[in-house]
């Protein structure tokens, strides 16, 4: 074998063994440096963990310029609420109320399969009436008394679309950009870009809550808040209402908080010579994780604990706010956590799916959730946290204007409509008393200023100082964004 043969592949295992060294030193580096960093704060409780390069898992650069908005709570209506008896109110209605819905209107609409083998599709307006509300005057319909006095607050959106028609498609979808599971929840990807703004809690916490509408409502998946293909220490943390907010992390008995210290270090040693043996970026994660729940051991319990709530907080959010696990209490935990610095909180309240019994079922869904919104928005407001928090409440699409069943039949409703839908955002660098989108005569189709679900999502990704088309994760090859491969805008015009 001659010598420059011999040499050149000389050279190439040189290189490999390179790049093997380069990757097993870099994942002893960052396991060391996650567990030093964990330790360190456990010996010091009072490090400041805002910008910590570990709570943002090395995501540089962020955020891409100043923010407007620094958390953000999101009061997802998982179901589907009617837009047209909500927020979209079009006077022709009345009039056109019992006609056949126009071919010419519909479009070839591709239809569910609840209404797909209907012979007749025949308008159905508003069930309740409403009124004009604050200085714009904008409509809002009458079973929203509470939301109806704080629209100088809010800027609604009227013309949200997606191409989604089921619910977890749409649902999945809205959260983390693409109608395929897989991928991670926004929420994710913020706790991924932005880290936390407290050590003692994770950057993206979940509530649930069930409605009084249509029950039991949609289920709902895991995933919806996960963290996908980004590392797992980034998904989102349920709280359940009772004694066990979050599963497994009280100690067992016998074993004290000393001794379960112990055990942490013991075993974040292990699985940084795990990490240093196979440069595995869970183990990280894993040690994270651990560290978080023996954080969150004093931590939750002193955030689910309102008896340090005056008595004015229950009039603000209702007396449903004392029962823990409904909407109202979760939206009073929610600016708990927003004061705490959780950098995104998501409600889902279920409910909202009026395929049938909607004069009996939406009547008690909005009741639900009236009040408790309202009052958030007001709550912060008072705190002066309104400014840099964004409240956002709206589901994964709207309603049809036909009936879904006999027109005037108690037992009718309405189905799933994606083509336009509303939703409202509050503080956070939106304008405030403003309305956007318009929708034609029959609150089917959009006419002005159309929103789809990516361009929602590049806007709030953008009033939290990030440019949605930079901010990427690499998996499978492709660039990864929350929103998607195609074409999205920020909305400007939303923008304070």
């Amino acid at each position: 074998m001659n010598q420059s043969l011999i040499h050149e592949l000389g050279l190439r295992q040189s290189q490999m063994m390179t790049r093997r060294s380069l990757f097993g030193s870099s994942a002893a580096g960052l396991g060391a440096m996650a567990l030093g960093k964990l330790l360190a704060s456990e010996a010091n409780p009072h490090a400041a963990a805002s910008g910590d390069p570990i709570q943002a898992n090395l995501a540089s650069g962020l955020p891409h310029f100043a923010p407007k908005a620094k958390r953000v709570i999101y009061l997802f209506q998982s179901g589907g609420p009617s837009h047209i008896d909500l927020f979209d109110h079009k006077d022709e209605l009345e009039q056109l109320h019992g006609t056949d819905l126009p071919d010419s209107v519909r479009g070839g609409q591709r239809l569910t399969g609840m209404t797909s083998r209907q012979s007749q599709f025949p308008v159905v307006k508003p069930l309740w009436g409403g009124k004009r509300c604050g200085q714009h005057g904008t409509w809002v319909g009458n079973l929203l008394p509470h939301l109806q006095e704080i629209t100088d607050d809010i800027s609604i959106v009227r013309s949200m679309w997606t191409e989604a028609i089921n619910h977890d498609p749409a649902v999945t979808y809205i959260n983390t950009g693409s109608q395929q599971m897989g991928h991670a929840s926004m929420g994710a990807w913020l706790s991924y870009g932005l880290g936390s703004e407290n050590e003692d809690f994770p950057a993206y916490m979940v509530l649930l809550s069930q409605g009084s509408g249509k029950n039991p409502g949609q289920p709902l998946f895991s995933r919806l808040w996960g963290s996908g293909y980004l590392p797992s220490s980034h998904q989102g943390v349920m709280l359940r209402p009772g004694a066990n907010p979050v599963l497994y992390l009280k100690n067992p008995d016998g074993v004290s908080r000393d001794s379960r210290r112990e055990l942490l270090n013991t075993l974040g040693r292990m699985n940084q010579m795990h990490s240093e043996a196979t440069g595995d970026p869970e183990t990280l994660a894993r040690i994270e994780a651990y560290e978080m729940a023996y954080r969150m051991q004093t931590s939750v319990p002193e955030l689910t604990d309102v008896s340090d709530e005056p008595e004015s907080t229950f009039e603000l959010y209702g007396e449903d706010a004392r029962r823990p696990g409904s909407y109202a209490a979760n939206c009073l935990q929610a600016r708990r956590m927003a004061e705490r610095g959780v950098r995104f909180i998501q409600l889902f309240h279920r409910g909202w799916d009026q395929h049938i019994s909607i004069r009996n079922q939406l009547p008690r869904q909005c009741k639900d959730v009236d009040q408790a919104s309202a009052a958030l928005v007001q709550d912060l407001k008072r705190l002066g946290m309104l400014d840099d928090t964004l409240v956002i409440w709206g589901g994964e699409f709207g309603r049809t204007v036909y009936s879904q069943g006999q027109l005037e039949n108690p037992s009718s409703g309405r189905d799933h409509h994606g083509r336009c839908f509303t939703t409202w955002m509050a503080g956070g660098g939106v304008k405030a008393g403003f309305d956007y989108g318009t929708t034609d005569e029959f609150s089917y189709n959009i006419v002005e200023n159309p929103v789809h679900i990516r361009d929602l999502n590049a806007t709030v990704l953008n009033l939290l100082g990030i440019d949605h088309e930079r901010f990427t994760f690499k998996f499978r090859g492709l660039s990864q964004r929350l929103t998607g491969v195609e074409e999205a805008h920020v909305i400007r015009d939303l923008i304070a």
